[in-house]
């Protein structure tokens, strides 16, 4: 990522432009991912809700299992809808469907049933056995808002309103599919979250890189003990100095930095594969949002994780295949 180093005189640079081998794929799997089917199943339909209700005369009210509670999360994120309006438009979808023996659950359930959904790590990832191997994986994190006025209303007033934001901390492979996830609020710092990213994954990794935020000897500890074969790609911070008690792989990286300077190790240790993580932040902020709907952090980290399913899923109907052309 050499942009970064030429940080006074990049605006000068001109953008590159890139053209696509799979424009027709591409452009159908782009079509593909506004179809009810890919989130509402024929399996999902027939096990909508259970059978074993007890007609006592209480009104004992009807038991919906985790995957309605998914996939009508699902939608209310893709078309970017309120609890209410997604429950109205899934109701009418199963009355134009003939099945009016189904409603869709009401909001306030799908609110409460959020937070107890086993869901601790994205859905529809490509590596689901544990003899995959992935080639490479990119950590990185970025802020989700919770509340606060947007950019347009503190410049035009010119006011500093109250925001507040968590952070999501993504580990994306080389494929585009998030691997792992993690949800904390904005004062944790990124190297603490790497153990719980790292558990997420369970198959071996060949190449883990992140940026210098990342470089601490705890987090070059956790990523040898869950991938002792990686080759760990992290550059040193500022102020890092050439110590004995440092990891062995950090100093190699120190060392490296030094002798082929920070451009050289860069392109020699193929730092580059970190674009990935950044892909997959801005593809977040773009497909989902960038902004929680929820209150409570619990549900939140379960909303973040569901974005991440549907970025999966989206990765999974087609991505492009780009070219430099000039």
């Amino acid at each position: 990522m050499p942009y970064k180093h030429n940080d006074r005189k990049r605006h000068h640079f001109r953008k590159h432009t890139y053209a696509l081998n799979n424009y027709r794929e591409y452009n159908q799997a782009l079509r593909q991912r506004g179809r009810f089917d890919i989130w509402i199943s024929e399996e999902i339909i027939h096990n909508w809700h259970h059978d074993e209700r007890v007609y006592d005369g209480t009104g004992s009210s009807v038991k919906y299992p985790d995957s309605t509670i998914e996939a009508r999360h699902y939608i209310r994120l893709v078309y970017k809808l309120p609890l209410r309006q997604a429950q109205g438009l899934i109701d009418n979808l199963l009355m134009k469907l003939g099945m009016d023996n189904l409603q869709c659950p009401d909001y306030t359930l799908l609110s409460k049933r959020l937070k107890p959904l086993n869901l601790t790590a994205p859905r529809f990832r490509k590596h689901e056995k544990s003899d995959d191997k992935i080639a490479a994986i990119a950590i990185d994190s970025t802020g989700l808002k919770r509340f606060g006025k947007d950019e347009w209303h503190q410049e035009k007033h010119k006011v500093n309103a109250k925001r507040s934001c968590r952070k999501a901390h993504f580990a994306v492979d080389e494929s585009h599919f998030i691997q792992g996830a993690v949800l904390t609020d904005k004062n944790i710092m990124d190297d603490q979250v790497v153990g719980t990213l790292c558990q997420s994954i369970i198959t071996d990794v060949e190449h883990v890189s992140a940026d210098k935020m990342y470089d601490t000897n705890a987090v070059y500890q956790t990523l040898e003990e869950h991938f002792p074969e990686a080759e760990i790609v992290i550059p040193p911070k500022d102020n890092t100095f050439a110590d004995e008690v440092h990891h062995p792989k950090r100093m190699s990286n120190l060392i490296g930095c030094f002798a082929l300077g920070i451009i050289g190790w860069q392109s020699v240790r193929q730092y580059g594969k970190r674009n990935v993580s950044e892909t997959a932040m801005q593809r977040y902020k773009k497909i989902i949002g960038n902004t929680l709907h929820s209150r409570k952090i619990e549900n939140q980290s379960k909303e973040m994780l569901l974005g991440c399913s549907i970025l999966n899923r989206f990765t999974l109907l087609g991505m492009p295949n780009s070219y430099r052309v000039a």
